[in-house]
Order: C-alpha cells, then structure tokens, then sequence
C-alpha cells in the first residue's frame, strides 16, 4: 500500500530578493517528500493573488497534490520579510485555514503520518483545524517545533507538545523547552552526557513522546525514543561550496520521514538525513532543482 504524508502549515514568498521565492518550512517539506517519491499532501491556503499563483505553480511543479490547497479572496498570501531578522507580517491567508476542505483532504490522503509546527498556529482559526485533522485520524504525528520570535506564546507550544507523537528541535530550542518544562538547562554541546539525555527523557514522559530528534548542524543529530535507545550521529560530510543554511532542517526531515515509512534502521535514517541536509546547504534557497533528487533515491535503493 502506497504510504502518505499530510502536511499542515504555511506557504510563505519571500519578496525581498531580485524574484519572489516561495517557501515556508511545511511547505519546504511537502516539496521535498513529493520529489523523494512520498504522496504527500499539504493543507494551506494562498491568497487570489501573484504570490497565491507562484504557490500554486510549485505545487504543480513538484506534482503535489492541491486537494488541501485553499484560496481566499479576503487575505493576501503568507509573506516573509527576509531583511535582517524573519518579519511574519499578521493576518494572512495561512493564518485562516478552514476547517471543512482541511478534513476533505485528509480524508482523500489518509496519512500515515500528520506532519505540523508552530507557526500556522498563531491565529485561533487555523489553530483550530489543527485540533480538527489531528482527532479526526490515528495518523503519527511528528512536531517540528520550528520557533520563529513573536510568533507563539509558551501555552501553544505546549499544546503542541502534548498533540505530538515525535518532536524534532535544534539545540537552541531544546534549551529555550529546557528552560520551560526541565529542572535544569544542561549545555547541549555534548548530547551523550548524562545531564542532558535525563533532562529529555522526562520531557519526553511527560508529554508522552515517543520520539525525540535533536539537530546540532554540523555536528549531526541525536535520536532519543521512548523505549530507552539514544542514538548519535556526528558523521556529517560537508557541502563542496557552502551556500547557505536555509531549509537544511526541512530537507532533514523529508528523509527523517522518509526513513521511517521505508523501515530504515535509525542509523540508517539519521546518516542519510544529515547526508541530504548538508548537501543542500550547498545550494542556495530552501529546495534544490527536482534532478539533484534522482542521485539520492539511487544511492538509497541499493
């Protein structure tokens, strides 16, 4: 049976550089699942607007599926001003995602697994669509925390916590959810020591986790589950020319993800995972040209 990934959140332009650029970090996902083989659908919404046909080009770009593609002729696509520091501007159409084509597409997908983070969460509206989808199926659940300043506050992340199945962090993250839910902020430089793996697995208890991803960039990515494995890896091949870091974590999780639908041992999913991750840092924006994708998938199949 043909495996499928739901994936909720927010498609974003980026209008600050010489041509708009689409992207947003589910977005960036679903784009990378489609291209890896995944049936993947994406619930979002776009505005009847330039940037409203842009999303919608990649979507066909990428052969996505558009059953979870809503238009809404009140509020302007998602935009993101990239000039020093991230700005989300309010109200926009991601932030209005309605409830009833949201279950339509999911009821069309049937998932293995439900993929969302923080930021489409902001506005109650789509907030609440969330919570619908995630009761309406027995799909897993994996949480990319994804934290953009200002966006959220401590009570939707907490929510968050308690709806996921696996959460990915980076270090940073985990400190600032340290900070919130642990007894103590332990460095994450070293994410073998004995301090830091305690502090996750009662975060992990406590929000009844079964899965726990760390990102560390460079050097690699720790898995903790909930049946007592810890796994590390630090073996991370560097990109031939450095580009920039942008999507790295969403490329990371399309293989995370695809890994698990194939059975891939954690080892296994985690080396390819950083593999992939760091080679699109050597390529400028978020999701490389669709035939870099082919060399992969040979690679993995042998």
């Amino acid at each position: 049976m043909e495996h499928a990934v739901l994936v909720f959140g927010e498609a974003l332009v980026d209008e600050s550089g010489s041509r708009p650029a689409v992207g947003g970090a589910p977005f960036n996902l679903a784009r990378h699942l489609s291209a890896l083989g995944v049936r993947s659908t994406m619930v979002t919404r776009v505005g009847s607007d330039a940037n409203g046909a842009l999303v919608q080009a990649e979507f066909e770009r990428f052969g996505m599926s558009q059953a979870g593609l809503q238009r809404d002729d009140a509020h302007r696509t998602g935009r993101v001003i990239a000039a020093g520091d991230l700005d989300f501007p309010p109200e926009q159409a991601y932030d209005h995602i309605a409830a009833g084509p949201a279950l339509a597409a999911l009821q069309s997908t049937r998932p293995d697994i439900i993929c969302f983070g923080t930021l489409a969460q902001r506005s109650p509206t789509s907030r609440e669509t969330l919570h619908t989808l995630l009761g309406a199926s027995q799909a897993m659940r994996f949480l990319d925390l994804n934290l953009r300043d200002g966006q959220v506050d401590e009570s939707i992340v907490f929510d968050s916590l308690q709806q996921a199945d696996i959460l990915k962090v980076n270090e940073e993250e985990l400190q600032v959810l340290f900070g919130w839910y642990c007894h103590t902020c332990p460095e994450t430089a070293n994410m073998d020591h004995a301090a830091v793996e305690s502090e996750c697995r009662a975060m992990m208890h406590n929000f009844s986790l079964s899965g726990l991803i760390v990102t560390q960039g460079e050097r690699g990515a720790t898995w903790y589950s909930a049946d007592g494995v810890r796994m590390s890896q630090h073996d991370v091949s560097q990109a031939g020319q450095f580009a920039d870091t942008v999507g790295a974590g969403d490329a990371f999780d399309a293989v995370f993800l695809l890994g698990r639908l194939k059975g891939w041992s954690i080892e296994q999913t985690l080396s390819r995972a950083n593999a992939f991750a760091s080679a699109c840092c050597g390529v400028a924006g978020a999701v490389p040209q669709l035939p870099d994708y082919a060399p992969w998938l040979e690679r993995w199949a042998r």
